[in-house]
């Protein structure tokens, strides 16, 4: 019998490991805080929001002037609200970025976020920086993620396509890309479309490993649609960067349409996917993984994009 439970504890152990779940992080709410009755310290105090990313100056009279100016303004006060009507309570983020930090740091110790902010900031046209980061503390602009829920929110003229990619949804991945994106070394120089697409392979391939579960199309910002298309022309479009010499290219005027957020890739017509560096250099870093059996922490430094395409033999 102590024989059989000596075989029967390691199965024990790991059936018992598949239930670890994570703590949660602690995401601090400078919105709230802003926005809270003066005399309602539940939200924090001035100390907790003394972060280089949040550029708050309590002790600026001129800076505080501003900040009141900006409570007041109608449109401002209209945001919050639907931004907190939606987002008040964030317990299932903290628990999901919990969990994604959690197998980041057994992957990467070298990214170690501890310090989270949600904020608003009124500027529905800088969807690029709705999330950014130092090396220790990562801030979210939360009211960007209401632009695909709220009608409301429509007036502020973004476009459709961005504000597809702007829900609930897209949170927990657009947080840990930008983790990890803050720690991808990049080679010196002006950037070839193969160098933006192992970067963005990188990412994706991170996303892979710290968010099993989450869809393809959320870690790529596809629809279903897009998705298809991408995986049904990937050999057209690999030819297509090969035939017209894109692949090393550095000019930014050829370059834009194919690694920006877009509603097609304009080469490409009507139907097709944007952003394909993304699903290319995905499929790349994918190969070299398989190859090269380096590390997460190895990959992210490894900065010569021409090595990495040729250990990884990839092709459509």
């Amino acid at each position: 019998m102590k024989r059989f439970f000596l075989y029967l504890m390691p199965a024990l152990l790991a059936f018992a490991g598949c239930g670890h779940k994570a703590e949660p992080v602690k995401i601090m709410r400078f919105e709230q805080f802003l926005f809270a009755d003066p005399d309602d310290h539940s939200h924090g105090t001035d100390a907790d929001f003394q972060t280089p990313l949040l550029n708050y100056h309590p002790d600026d009279p001129n800076f505080m002037m501003a900040l009141a100016d900006f409570r007041r303004d109608e449109i401002v006060n209209l945001i919050y609200h639907i931004t907190d009507s939606l987002y008040h309570d964030l317990s299932w983020l903290e628990q999901a970025l919990g969990d994604a930090m959690d197998k980041t740091r057994e992957l990467c110790p070298e990214i170690d976020y501890r310090n989270f902010y949600t904020l608003i900031t009124a500027d529905m046209g800088n969807y690029a920086n709705r999330v950014f980061c130092n090396m220790t503390d990562l801030a979210i602009s939360i009211d960007c993620y209401t632009l695909g829920h709220s009608k409301e929110m429509q007036q502020f003229g973004v476009p459709t396509y961005i504000t597809r990619l702007c829900r609930r949804e897209y949170i927990t991945s657009d947080v840990m890309a930008t983790t990890v994106r803050h720690h991808i070394l990049l080679p010196d120089g002006d950037l070839t479309f193969l160098d933006h697409a192992i970067a963005e392979g990188k990412t994706l391939y991170f996303l892979d490993q710290v968010l099993p579960s989450t869809p393809d199309t959320i870690k790529l910002r596809y629809s279903k649609e897009q998705l298809d298309w991408m995986e049904e022309n990937v050999e057209n479009v690999w030819g297509w960067l090969i035939q017209n010499d894109v692949l090393f290219s550095t000019d930014m005027t050829k370059l834009h349409n194919l690694l920006d957020d877009a509603p097609k890739t304009n080469a490409f017509g009507d139907g097709s996917a944007p952003r394909t560096n993304a699903y290319i250099g995905w499929q790349i870093v994918k190969q070299y993984m398989k190859k090269s059996n380096a590390t997460m922490s190895q990959l992210l430094a490894e900065t010569d994009s021409r090595k990495i395409l040729e250990t990884s033999g990839w092709r459509p």
